[in-house]
């Protein structure tokens, strides 16, 4: 079978960037992309060497992500954004007014009001606009969502998500230097910026697997850290329609995690717990007292596909490996919008669903202000 191999260009994601490398290996994997131009960096230095390093023609190197976007605009199939969040508005501004397909990194901008604007420029049957969140993409995940569509834990009554990090008390080690905090990361915007940072992730693990939006929460926000003024933990309580409820809870300052995340889903038939330290297990418990730990060389109903065994069970998958998952259904999607084919896909989440996370995450900022539930 022939792949269609496409091509993008960078807008940010240097090496020296937090994901511009997860991106391009990711984007990759499956051999579906190029990466082929980009303005990969402000610092000139690390813009050319980022170039280099990935084989991207030196004459396609640009300094400026507008001149980038000018000169190649019509020789690439779509600009992948990887710049921190708060510059996310002007260059998908710019994107969109030229109808180029775009890629990007979540979170999709810094707040609701960002959003809302954005959605003024956006139109469904012209645009293409994925964002990217990978951690639906893991297999044992998936297969989460396919065993709550089945019933087989029953009806589903509550779901609880978390992701506690330890980096604003101990920066994780990378390469034997200390990985602190980037500047923007250490200001709060219309939503606080770890919310940006983990809780788009929380709301779309949630949303993802109960095809469900919450419709109520009550938030508690907590500044544990040196960095004054910032919040870096976030509790949160939430109602969902049908009657299920659920919790998040997100730390940057929860020491021995280096992330924590973890899904439980509570249903009348029995619970699973999935565990991203230890992807490639599914816990599960039933209402007579069965234990399984189901993984991808057991009785699987999704994750048995041969897209998600690239190497057999024992060997597991990681994260690269679940945003090369994303990129593929990324790819499929993009492939029918350049045919002019429908391009919905149900892993690949646009304008509409990260603006109801940062929706979200606004009314959780006016509960911890209120100390009410707010809708």
């Amino acid at each position: 079978m022939t792949i269609r191999k496409l091509r993008v260009a960078f807008i940010g994601g240097g090496i020296n960037s937090a994901v511009g490398y997860v991106h391009f290996a990711a984007i990759q994997l499956d051999n579906k992309f190029d990466v082929v131009a980009g303005a990969f960096s402000r610092h000139s230095e690390s813009n050319q060497q980022t170039g280099e390093v990935w084989g991207v023609d030196a004459g396609r190197i640009y300094d400026d992500w507008r001149t980038c976007i000018e000169q190649e605009k019509n020789n690439v199939d779509a600009f992948v954004v990887l710049t921190p969040t708060p510059h996310h508005f002007e260059v998908l501004e710019t994107l969109l007014s030229l109808n180029m397909p775009v890629i990007c990194e979540k979170a999709l901008v810094s707040g609701p009001t960002e959003a809302k604007k954005l959605a003024l420029l956006y139109d469904a049957n012209k645009h293409f606009l994925a964002v990217t969140f990978n951690y639906s993409g893991y297999a044992m995940v998936r297969e989460l969502k396919d065993i709550i569509k089945r019933g087989i834990l029953g009806d589903i009554q509550k779901i609880h998500l978390e992701m506690p990090q330890e980096g604003f008390k101990r920066p994780p080690d990378i390469a034997g230097k200390p990985s602190l905090p980037q500047a923007w990361r250490l200001k709060d915007y219309e939503v606080p910026t770890i919310c940006l940072d983990l809780g788009v992730h929380l709301h779309h693990l949630s949303s993802y697997l109960l095809e469900l939006e919450p419709i109520e929460t009550c938030a508690q926000f907590a500044n544990h850290s040196t960095y004054t003024g910032l919040v870096d933990d976030v509790q949160m309580l939430l109602k969902y329609p049908q009657g299920i409820t659920g919790s998040m809870w997100m730390s940057k300052t929860a020491i021995g995690n280096r992330n924590g995340l973890r899904i439980r889903v509570f249903g009348t038939q029995g619970s699973a717990m999935w565990f991203q330290l230890n992807p490639d297990e599914l816990e599960l418990q039933f209402n007579d007292g069965r234990r399984e730990i189901l993984d991808r060389a057991g009785q699987c109903s999704y994750a048995n596909q041969f897209r998600y065994n690239r190497m057999k069970p024992g060997h597991p998958t990681g994260f690269v490996e679940a945003f090369a998952n994303l990129y593929t259904d990324i790819h499929a999607s993009l492939c029918n919008y350049l045919d002019g084919k429908p391009s919905g896909s149900e892993y690949v989440f646009g304008l509409e669903h990260a603006t109801q996370g940062l929706e979200l995450f606004h009314k959780a900022s006016i509960s911890n202000q209120t100390g009410e539930w707010v809708k």
